[in-house]
């Protein structure tokens, strides 16, 4: 089976689940590894009242044993405090006297397609398991790949270079991502994170919500993983499909994205030098890809995340109960959550290139795929050299 994951769990309901399959035997892999992550997810400026609440946490289920996984999936549990003041609106039992229904579907929100598609009358069903909480679980199943990348030399980090009005030029941004924990907005420049700050803050007193954009560096990923044979091994692709499937992300890029398209080929392309007998690049323009396989550049992927669907100041729909005119449904919400997306980034980022080098070197376990990667990378490197 191949690297990857599946989540379960709402909200508000007891607690986050997340299954990773493919994982190999004799990776070190401790809570601690994964709960780095999870509270770097919590983090950052405009993050709304939930988090106050949670102390997120993984538990591992099986998979791993005295430190070490054993090659079979791991399971991992995130409880959910909260969920001991919404018990009566989401257990899984029956109850007696059941909550008022929603019926005032959000704009932007997965709500009223949601109900339309699962022909449900109540959009507490959509919303539980379409919020973001849901990525919880992803950023789990993304600390154990990120573990097994760092075995190899790959290091995987994020920054926030727009937020509103406030910006920071997005190859600074790539090239100082490594420094980004060190501000609230995940921006390594300090003066553009008051910056933004300030507009996160009045969007809050609008009573209002912002979005932004974030990139995500992976350094040391070997030249070719992914593949040009068969459309659904592109790794390009596969990168952007995950990114795309985080909450409100709106678009995706690879280096200079959609710049790329209004300069002529030789502004694009990253020139291919020889140094000391060993094969270099003048440039990362295309952001460490090319036919859909990694190039041994960083690779470099960004994403625009739209505002959030949930504010104070409640946009106009329809109550789906009486087909009256009025406003939308509210519940707790940040003002902005552009500086967790970058970090929730990060591990989809991770869970594919696992995937995608797993997929080149093998799965079964560590020992053997070390093997394979030492003797591919010292193949690769005498390419080009002087016979």
């Amino acid at each position: 089976m191949r690297f990857g994951f599946s989540t379960a769990g709402e909200s508000h309901g007891p607690a986050e689940v997340a299954l990773v399959h493919g994982v190999p035997a004799g990776l070190g892999l401790l809570a601690g590894d994964v709960n780095r992550d999870l509270s770097r997810r919590q983090k950052g400026y405009g993050r709304g009242g939930r988090q106050k609440i949670e102390r997120d946490e993984v538990e591992f289920l099986g998979g791993v044993r005295h430190g070490y996984t054993l090659g079979s999936p791991v399971a991992m549990l995130i409880r959910n405090r909260d969920y001991a003041n919404w018990e009566h609106r989401m257990t899984p039992d029956p109850v007696e006297d059941p909550p008022q229904k929603i019926t005032l579907p959000r704009p932007g929100h997965a709500d009223l397609a949601g109900m339309q598609k699962y022909d449900f009358d109540d959009l507490r069903n959509v919303l539980e398991r379409s919020s973001a909480r849901e990525t919880t679980a992803r950023v789990a199943a993304g600390g154990v790949a990120r573990k097994f990348l760092s075995e190899f030399g790959v290091e995987i980090s994020s920054a926030v270079y727009r937020i509103g009005d406030a910006a920071y030029p997005k190859q600074n941004a790539a090239f100082d991502a490594a420094f980004s924990d060190e501000s609230e907005v995940r921006c390594p420049d300090p003066d553009v994170s008051e910056r933004m700050k300030a507009e996160i803050d009045a969007a809050r007193y609008a009573r209002d919500a912002l979005g932004g954009e974030f990139v995500v560096v992976a350094k040391g990923c070997p030249p070719g993983l992914g593949s040009y044979v068969d459309w659904r091994d592109k790794l390009d692709a596969r990168l952007a499909a995950a990114m795309m499937s985080i909450n409100a992300i709106k678009g995706v890029e690879f280096g200079m994205g959609f710049d790329l398209a209004a300069r002529r080929s030789s502004e694009v392309q990253d020139e291919i030098l020889s140094e000391d007998g060993r094969l270099a690049r003048a440039s990362n323009r295309l952001g460490g890809l090319e036919g859909g396989m990694t190039n041994g550049e960083p690779v470099v992927v960004s994403a625009a995340m739209k505002p959030i669907s949930t504010i104070a100041k409640a946009l106009r729909t329809v109550d789906l109960a009486t087909g009256e005119p009025t406003r939308a449904f509210k519940e707790r919400a940040d003002s902005c959550a552009v500086p967790a997306a970058a970090v929730i980034g990060e591990s989809m980022a991770a869970i594919v290139l696992a995937e995608a080098f797993l997929d080149k070197f093998g799965m079964d376990n560590l020992t053997d795929i070390r093997a394979a990667y030492n003797a591919y990378t010292d193949r690769v490197a005498s390419t080009g050299k002087r016979i």
